[in-house]
Parts: C-alpha cells; sequence; structure tokens
C-alpha cells in the first residue's frame, strides 16, 4: 500500500519556472488523503512559491523545499538546515567574478538577490512566485541561508565547473534543468528529506511513491520504491528510477496518480 507521494515541480508537474498546475491534481491529492495518503511537494523552490502553486489544498501537503533544507507544511517550519555563512561569502565573491551568473540566496522565508537585471527578477517574482528582497549588498545579509543558488540563461553546469570542484567537498551541489546550480549543506537534498517525512510518520520505502526530472532528484528516487521519471527526464534520471510515465505536459504524474484511486 502507498503512504506518501513525493513529487517534484518544475520539470515534472509544470513547465520550468511556470505556475499553473493542472487543477485536477487538487482534487486527486485530496481523494488520496482520503485513503491515508500523504503527498509531499519536494523542489528547489522556497516553500512561499510551493505554497502558492498549491494554495487550493496548502494545509493539505508537506512542502520539502529549497532541495530539502526546509521542510514543513502550511504556516509551521519542522526542520531547516542552514550552510556555514563564510561558505556562502566565499561563494558570493567567487560568482560575482564570473560574466554571466546571477547569485539567490535563501533564507528561510525571503530570498535575497542584488542583480539589476530586472527582466529576471520580473521572471522570479512572477513566474517562480518567490518571496524576493533586492538588496545592494548579499554579504551585508543578516539572515542565515539554506540554499544557494546561481542562475545563468543557459549550460549553467558547464560555465560553474570550477565552482563545483571547488565548493563539492564544502556543499551538496546539484543542477536542476539547464539554468540552476544548487547549493546546499553537504548531506541535505530531496531524498534526506523524503527519509525525514517517512521516519516522522513511520513509512517504509516500499510504501513511497515519488516523481522526477533533473539530477536534484535521484536521490528522493532513490528513497522510494515506486520510483517514476517523467518522459521529459534527463537520461540519468530515468536510469535511476524504476518506472517512467508521461511527459509533464502530457499530466504524467497525474495519471499515474489517477490509477491509486
Amino acid at each position: 500500500m502507498i503512504k506518501l507521494i513525493a513529487s517534484d515541480i518544475d520539470g515534472t508537474l509544470v513547465k520550468d519556472g511556470c505556475h499553473d498546475i493542472n487543477p485536477e491534481l487538487y482534487d486527486v491529492i485530496l481523494k488520496l488523503r482520503e485513503k491515508g495518503i500523504q503527498f509531499a511537494a519536494a523542489s528547489g523552490r522556497q516553500w512561499g512559491s510551493i505554497e502558492s502553486i498549491f494554495d487550493p489544498i496548502k494545509e493539505k501537503i508537506f512542502y520539502l523545499s529549497d532541495n530539502g533544507a526546509y521542510v514543513g507544511l502550511h504556516g509551521r517550519s519542522l526542520y531547516t538546515n542552514p550552510i556555514d555563512r563564510q561558505t556562502v561569502m566565499d561563494l558570493i565573491h567567487d560568482v560575482r567574478g564570473k560574466e554571466g551568473l546571477e547569485i539567490m540566496l535563501s533564507g528561510p522565508d525571503i530570498i535575497y538577490m542584488e542583480t539589476k537585471n530586472q527582466d529576471v527578477l520580473d521572471w522570479m517574482v512572477n513566474g517562480y512566485k518567490f518571496r524576493i528582497q533586492q538588496v545592494e549588498d548579499l554579504t551585508a545579509v543578516d539572515s542565515e541561508f539554506i540554499k544557494v543558488s546561481v542562475y545563468r540563461e543557459n549550460d549553467v553546469e558547464s560555465h560553474t565547473r570550477d565552482l563545483q570542484e571547488k565548493y563539492g567537498d564544502l556543499l551538496k551541489i546539484t543542477t536542476a534543468g539547464d539554468m540552476w546550480l544548487d547549493c546546499m549543506k553537504k548531506g541535505i537534498n530531496k531524498g534526506q528529506a523524503v527519509k525525514l517525512l517517512q521516519d516522522s510518520l513511520g513509512i517504509k520505502s516500499e510504501e513511497t511513491m515519488a516523481f522526477g526530472d533533473q539530477l536534484n532528484d535521484v536521490e528522493m528516487l532513490q528513497q522510494a520504491y515506486y520510483s517514476f521519471a517523467v518522459g521529459n527526464a534527463r537520461e540519468e534520471v530515468k536510469a535511476a528510477a524504476k518506472f517512467q510515465t508521461d511527459t509533464n505536459i502530457n499530466n504524467g504524474v497525474l495519471k499515474i496518480l489517477k490509477l491509486l484511486l
């Protein structure tokens, strides 16, 4: 019997950076809850963005945000794991020295950016629905940080290889699509967050189903026996998953969830 479902959002439920979700998913999640099945939205997004997407049922799901660095539910933070501040400061300095990169610091509730690119800011606010605070100097922000994201318009992975090599032993670093490089405290990932929920709720991996499309979903898929890659997933993700469903734009996740009903 399935007792927990965890799903990525961008590239899995919606197109990257979009906010519109098939409204039928809300009804299906509520019906699954009636059967005793919990749902967790696992994303690199901040919890406020997840809550906005799932607004009609926001009190009925778990939030595994910032790639697992934040675990909570509506109005309540259950778990956060901040990064060493000096490491964050060093990373800011290194990213500033690279052309074409933007850096974003995620506090538990607010995301901080010093970019002057209004198009990027507008996309963060209106596309992702992030709670953004624009600042002059990120190093002066008085907050703990649970994730550092590096953004590039495309091919971020190949343009940040030196950063990955330099900080690979200090941080958990993963790519999310073609535009994002996410950095969390060592050991933090979506799979670890799912395990935290499993342990708290007394749910086994054999009772867990998970969906994803990108490298930051792999640990989560490994934590669930019923692991699904959507049809548009990276090949490495398809190889990590036991099963495959349709693409995100063809409601691949929804199709499987409806089968559970």
